[in-house]
C-alpha cells in the first residue's frame, strides 16, 4: 500500500469516526425529549447539542482541508497553492444552504406531522430519532469532502480526485468506485453516504487505482452483501454476466449536495453581514432587527459554483476567483 492509499484510508476512517460521535451525540440529547413537552424540551436540548455538531464539523472541515495537501506530499508533487481555503466558510451551516438549527429542527417537525396522522409518540420520536441521525452523520461527512473538494480546487498540482468507496457499500456508490473527476466537480452523494475522494496530481491523472473496480469490488461481497446493495435480481444478473452499469443507475437518489431534490440553486445568508462576506458581495442593506447591514447578493454554496463553472465552461482561475468572492477562499 503506498503513502497515498494509506492517507486515503487514514482519512475516510477520520471521517466515520466524527460523523458517528456526532451522531451518538445526537441519539442522547433525543432520548431525553420529554414526551409530555416534545417542542419545548427538544427546544432546549437542541441548544446544547447545536454547539457539539458545530465542533464536528468544524473537525471535518479541518481534517478535509489538510487532507489534500498531505496527498500531494506523499505523491512527490510540489504545492502549487493559489487560494487558501477558509474553513469558518462551511461550519454553522448546511450543504443545502440553509442554517444548522433549521435544519435539526426538521425531525421534530417530522414527529408532529407522523403524531397528526396518527403515529404513536413513541413510533414518532423514534422515526424522528432516525432522521435526526441522517442528518447528523450526513452534514459532518459532507462538511469533511466539501473542504477537500475546496482544496484539491486551490491548488494546481492537483488535477482532480477519485471516488473511493468502502464496502458495505450500496450499489450506486458500486458503480461509481474508481471513477475519476476533475478538480471542478462536485462530490456526488446520498444522505449517508460514506465515500470519500482521493486528489490526484497531474502524474496520477488516468492511473486507475487498486480496489477500485465496481466488478473488482461486486466479486468481493458476499451474495447477501450483494443482494441488499443490488437488489437479490439485479445481484443474480450481474453473477450470471450483466453489466453493472445497466443494472443499477448511478445517478439515481445521488446529488452533489444533501439538500432537496431537483436542479434548486443552493445559497446561504449565513455570513452574508458587513462584517464578513457581505463586504465583498456588495449591495448591503439594514434590516429591521439586525445589528449590521446584509448583504442582497445571495451568496452560492460551493457546488452551485462547481455547477455554474460546468454550465459555462470556467477555467480553474475563474472558479477560485468566484470561491473567493462567495468567501470559501481567502
Amino acid at each position: 500500500m503506498t503513502a497515498t492509499d494509506e492517507l486515503a484510508r487514514g482519512q475516510y476512517r477520520s471521517q466515520q469516526l466524527l460523523a458517528r460521535e456526532a451522531a451518538q451525540q445526537a441519539q442522547r440529547a433525543w432520548r431525553q425529549i420529554d414526551p409530555g413537552d416534545i417542542a419545548g424540551s427538544w427546544r432546549t436540548l437542541l441548544a446544547a447539542f447545536l454547539k457539539l455538531f458545530v465542533g464536528y464539523q468544524g473537525a471535518a472541515v479541518r481534517g478535509g482541508i489538510g487532507y489534500a495537501g498531505q496527498v500531494v506530499d506523499a505523491a512527490g508533487a510540489v504545492r502549487d497553492p493559489i487560494g487558501t481555503v477558509n474553513p469558518t466558510s462551511l461550519v454553522g451551516v448546511a450543504s443545502d444552504g440553509r442554517g444548522l438549527e433549521s435544519l435539526l429542527q426538521t425531525p421534530m417537525i417530522d414527529t408532529f406531522a407522523d403524531i397528526q396522522r396518527g403515529v404513536t409518540a413513541e413510533d414518532a420520536l423514534r422515526s424522528g430519532l432516525h432522521r435526526l441521525v441522517t442528518i447528523t452523520s450526513t452534514e459532518v461527512a459532507d462538511a469533511g469532502r466539501v473542504a477537500t473538494g475546496l482544496a484539491v480546487t486551490a491548488d494546481r498540482a492537483i488535477s482532480g480526485y477519485v471516488r473511493i468507496v468502502t464496502l458495505p457499500a450500496c450499489g450506486r456508490c458500486i458503480l461509481l468506485a474508481g471513477r475519476e473527476y476533475s478538480h471542478s466537480t462536485g462530490f456526488l452523494r446520498h444522505p449517508r453516504c460514506d465515500c470519500t475522494m482521493r486528489p490526484l496530481t497531474a502524474d496520477e491523472w488516468d492511473s486507475p487505482l487498486p480496489g477500485t473496480d465496481p466488478q473488482e469490488m461486486f466479486d468481493q461481497m458476499t451474495a447477501e452483501q450483494q443482494a441488499r446493495a443490488f437488489t437479490v435480481a439485479g445481484a443474480r444478473a450481474i453473477r450470471d454476466g450483466a453489466d453493472i452499469g445497466r443494472v443499477v443507475n448511478a445517478r439515481r437518489g445521488m446529488s452533489t449536495a444533501a439538500g432537496p431534490g431537483g436542479r434548486k440553486i443552493r445559497t446561504t445568508t449565513e455570513a452574508t453581514t458587513s462584517r464578513s462576506v457581505g463586504r465583498t458581495l456588495g449591495q448591503l442593506r439594514k434590516t429591521p432587527g439586525s445589528r449590521h447591514r446584509r448583504s442582497t447578493v445571495s451568496r452560492l454554496m460551493p457546488e452551485e459554483i462547481y455547477w455554474e463553472a460546468e454550465r459555462l465552461g470556467w477555467d480553474r482561475e475563474e472558479i477560485v476567483r468566484q470561491l473567493k468572492r462567495f468567501g470559501y477562499i481567502y
